[in-house]
């Protein structure tokens, strides 16, 4: 059910890392990788299924958001997990001054703005 904003002693702006901004160029990672680094953990953390399953939740809509920045790689093992990396026009800056100069209301969104 939902809350009434009231009931919270703070409200923060809703921002994310780029695709640019998270990755390093020249390594290639996997969602549970991915969902710790957006939680400024080492991808080798090692966490509790219940932690690791609430971070995934927020790594997959990440994931699809900035698809047009990303490539991906097929496991390395049949039974393996994809692997996600820069696409190189995010490495070049290519595509964050594009999406600098269309307003990507993805990137950061606060109460004021909804």
């Amino acid at each position: 059910m939902p809350t009434p904003k009231d009931d919270f002693e703070a409200t923060y702006p809703c921002e994310f890392y780029t695709a640019a901004e998270l990755l390093e160029p020249d390594l290639m990672y996997t969602i549970p990788e991915i969902a710790r680094l957006l939680q400024g953990v080492d991808p080798d953390e090692p966490l509790d299924e219940g932690t690791e399953t609430v971070l995934i939740d927020w790594a997959i809509p990440w994931v699809m958001n900035n698809a047009d920045d990303l490539v991906i790689a097929e496991p390395l093992a049949d039974d393996g997990p994809g692997y996600y990396g820069l696409a190189e026009a995010a490495i070049d800056g290519d595509d964050a001054a594009e999406s600098e100069s269309a307003g990507d209301s993805t990137a950061t969104s606060t109460d004021d703005e909804r």
